[in-house]
């Protein structure tokens, strides 16, 4: 099982990026998706989760700006990222919650995509 993100890059401040996450592999159902981020420095935090029956939750820090989304059909989680601030810079994670047709499974981490806003 592989989670793939893509979608980062360099924008200025008030700009607009998207980020894509594909499952792939041996997946039987994905429960939580979610994206993380790590600035330099920093701890790796929350940025928002959404479940397989679509309910999301936010970091208040991107409430307003950022919308997850998915396409259950897919295996992909969705980032949209509008009015980014140079703050939102940072390393972002895609995270999920898989199940195997075996019967395992795991919390997942993709590589992360680089973001970066500047001023």
């Amino acid at each position: 099982v592989q989670l793939q993100a893509s979608g980062g890059g360099l924008v200025q401040a008030g700009g607009s990026l998207r980020l894509s996450c594909a499952g792939s592999g041996s997946i039987f159902s994905i429960n939580v998706m979610g994206w993380y981020r790590q600035a330099p420095g920093k701890q790796r935090e929350l940025v928002a989760t959404i479940t397989s029956g679509g309910v999301t939750n936010y970091a208040d820090s991107v409430k307003g700006r950022f919308t997850i989304s998915r396409d259950n059909a897919k295996n992909t989680v969705y980032l949209q990222m509008n009015s980014l601030k140079p703050e939102d810079t940072a390393v972002y994670y895609c995270n999920a919650d898989i199940s195997r047709p075996n019967g395992k499974g795991g919390n997942y981490w993709g590589k992360g995509t680089q973001v970066t806003v500047s001023s």
